[in-house]
């Protein structure tokens, strides 16, 4: 699976790069993202200054590669390692649909985060929910993944399973 791997490398060299980048913002970017009000969201835009804002804006081109390559990651370890394989057969299944959904519900966020941030619009409250939801169901499906990596891991490495 050298693609897979690849894939992987670059996904954790552009998270890492983007934390890196976004590091100086105060509050946090995560903190920005579970903003589910126009009130709360302006009390973490307003703490940036014009530059944190800009460099937040700018963050989105590499985010937007990010989220290709854990999306396309995420399906090829579902659908070709070993590990996976060894899953039951609804959860093999449904996870290969996991990081590339949360790849939409990114993407979906960032476009909302691009507009939200363009110009102040407090006066229209769903986006706010709705980005922050997508930011919920993101984050949740990546740490869902990552678990049931770990599980597919155990189970294909168990010391205890019988070796045929």
């Amino acid at each position: 699976m050298p693609a897979a791997r690849a894939l992987a490398a670059l996904a954790l060299l552009l998270f890492a790069g983007i934390a890196w980048y976004l590091a100086p913002l105060e509050p946090s970017v995560l903190a920005l993202q579970f903003q589910f009000t126009p009130k709360s969201y302006g009390y973490v835009i307003h703490a940036w200054t014009e530059d944190d804002l800009q460099r937040y804006r700018a963050h989105f081109a590499a985010d937007y590669l990010l989220l290709t390559a854990y999306g396309a990651m995420g399906w090829m370890v579902a659908t070709r390692s070993a590990g996976f394989r060894a899953l039951p057969g609804a959860i093999r299944r449904s996870a290969r649909w996991w990081l590339p959904v949360a790849a939409v519900f990114d993407a979906v966020e960032n476009a909302l985060q691009l507009w939200l941030t363009a110009v102040p619009r407090f006066g229209v409250p769903l986006p706010y929910a709705v980005s922050a939801g997508c930011s919920v169901a993101k984050w949740s499906l990546l740490f869902a993944f990552g678990l049931l990596a770990l599980w597919a891991l155990a189970r294909t490495n168990d010391p205890c399973k019988a070796r045929p």
